[in-house]
């Protein structure tokens, strides 16, 4: 589609649906959250987290002729529209109440406020992000923010995306609206966008001296499946926060830090905990204990318990793929962001296999992203009695289901956590395709996502579903159609469809001592 003239607002009707527009896309709600959730009595889940689409955030030059811009329909302005039940699932219309059902939609008017307050919780305030003309040198850049009231704070070339990046401060009283629109109108700039805010919100987790027992290598089969394959060779990313790469559950494992913040700060326990659900081997027992891991600090420590921006993400996601990465995982759910699809669309194009949260906010919740990604392997979370977490995020574009309720699992400072999230279901599931990588190497993502499907135990109804996607991952039933497959399998679309192949319910005891694995070491 060609996007024609910037659209200007002129009459108070354009500024209701403008407003009615940036409601739509749930910038009133709260910023995205890391996949994890503390045990405790009374589980609080927070307020739904809608999806993103392309819209009035995004603003592109109107003279680049030819260029594809998807969700962006008259003039650059998406305008609202009354939501039904079945509509809240396809990201359309988030942020607005369904209609039908005893449920009203929002009004446009009268929101001029709440949309200034959404604004600044959904986005760093006074920043945008901006494609700029990558032959242009520093001082031309500093340049040409200055023309535009801005002030360069960093940029740079992605060759993942094929892009030059910056990422700008307003200098003045503008607001994001009003600079990205003209910013967006020089000839040396691509595209522009709010630099969105994403927040890890894990609070404190109980420390423990860990748990032989720990259920979750029992449902995935771990044990059995790492008599097969106990993913060597293969490379997975973590974006998330620091991982405390001392603590003795990764003795010996390959674990090569990277910092997209360019920080001092220590490790977290969220990134220490999805680490922990890949390559434990000590006490605990990870997915794919002697997978090398690219942990990629994209998220750093505030208030909120950790927080990361589009900008960071991308140079994250950059990062992994020049080191290598054949997985990425991402335990973290929020915004439709229009530079992170670049970024997962480049990650496909590389035949890089990516693995995401399917989110902790609930039933309710519109698809969350990168989950709903088409590229992307969306994992939800389950117990030790194979029930759905409650807060677990349910969609047509849920892949498959993992443990991820009450999970033993490494905490910095050479401690334990007790912690439940998708984010950790994800993690476990980024491990199981470094098992099924480790058995052949040369299987694209179609195929990895394939073959985690059709070997996943089915819950719930019949087939796949809304809730368990495909079903629970079975790491051994995943590694045994691997070294029996005698040709290319099939690929899996997203949603899930066609048969799913079942595994038997009981699982028996764990049978493999992996208390001191054969990894490759090396040193931070």
């Amino acid at each position: 589609m060609r996007v024609g003239k910037m659209w200007r607002l002129k009459t108070l009707p354009a500024m209701a649906a403008l407003l009615a527009a940036f409601l739509s896309t749930g910038w009133g709600s709260q910023p995205a959250l890391a996949q994890s959730i503390m045990r405790s009595p009374n589980l609080n889940i927070s307020s739904r987290v809608p999806s993103f689409d392309h819209g009035p955030h995004v603003y592109i030059n109107p003279n680049l002729a030819g260029r594809a811009v998807t969700g962006l329909d008259r003039g650059n302005i998406r305008v609202g529209s009354p939501c039904s039940a079945v509509d809240r699932d396809n990201g359309d219309c988030s942020g607005q109440v369904a209609t039908g059902n005893n449920r009203k939609s929002k009004s446009a008017g009268g929101h001029g406020t709440a949309l200034e307050a959404s604004l600044a919780s959904r986005t760093i305030a006074k920043e945008i992000v901006a494609e700029i003309d990558g032959s242009l040198t520093s001082a031309q850049v500093d340049a040409l923010a200055r023309r535009h009231g801005l002030r360069r704070i960093e940029s740079q070339s992605f060759e993942l995306i094929g892009a030059t990046i910056g990422l700008f401060r307003i200098a003045g009283n503008k607001t994001v609206e009003t600079a990205s629109r003209e910013f967006a109108q020089d000839s040396s700039v691509r595209a522009v966008q709010p630099n969105f805010r994403y927040v890890l919100q894990d609070q404190k987790t109980a420390a423990n001296d860990g748990d032989p027992s720990q259920y979750a290598r029992l449902k995935l089969r771990l044990p059995e499946a790492h008599a097969i394959a106990d993913g060597a060779n293969v490379t997975v990313a973590v974006i998330d926060s620091g991982i405390d790469l001392k603590h003795p559950e990764f003795a010996g494992v390959t674990i090569t830090p990277f910092d997209a913040l360019g920080s001092k700060e220590g490790p977290h326990a969220h990134g220490t905990g999805v680490a922990g659900a890949i390559v434990s081997h000590v006490r605990l027992m990870g997915s794919a204990p002697a997978a090398h891991i690219l942990a990629v600090r994209a998220f750093g420590a505030s208030g909120k318990g950790g927080e990361s921006t589009s900008f960071v993400i991308l140079k994250g996601l950059d990062l992994a793929a020049g080191h290598g990465a054949q997985i990425v995982n991402m335990s973290f759910a929020g915004p439709k962001d229009t530079i992170i699809s670049r970024g997962l669309a480049a990650l496909a194009a590389r035949n890089i296999v990516v693995v995401a949260a399917a989110g902790n906010a609930g039933p309710k919740s519109p698809p969350l992203y990168p989950a709903a990604d088409a590229s992307v392997i969306a994992v939800s979370a389950t117990d030790a009695q194979d029930k759905l977490f409650a807060a677990s995020n349910r969609g047509s574009y849920i892949a498959l289901s993992a443990p991820g309720v009450d999970l033993f699992l490494p905490a910095p400072d050479d401690k334990y956590q007790i912690t439940s999230g998708t984010s950790f279901s994800s993690a476990y599931v980024s491990g199981l395709a470094a098992l099924v990588l480790a058995r052949n190497p040369s299987l694209k993502p179609d195929e990895v996502r394939a073959v985690l499907m059709k070997t996943a135990r089915d819950l719930g109804p019949p087939g796949p579903d809304d809730q368990f996607g495909a079903g629970e991952a079975d790491a051994f039933a995943a590694v045994s159609a691997v070294a029996a497959a005698s040709a290319p399998i099939a690929a899996a679309e997203k949603p899930a469809a066609g048969e799913i192949s079942e595994t038997e319910k009981e699982r028996p005891a764990p049978t493999r001592d992996l208390s001191a694995p054969t990894m490759a070491a090396e040193k931070p």
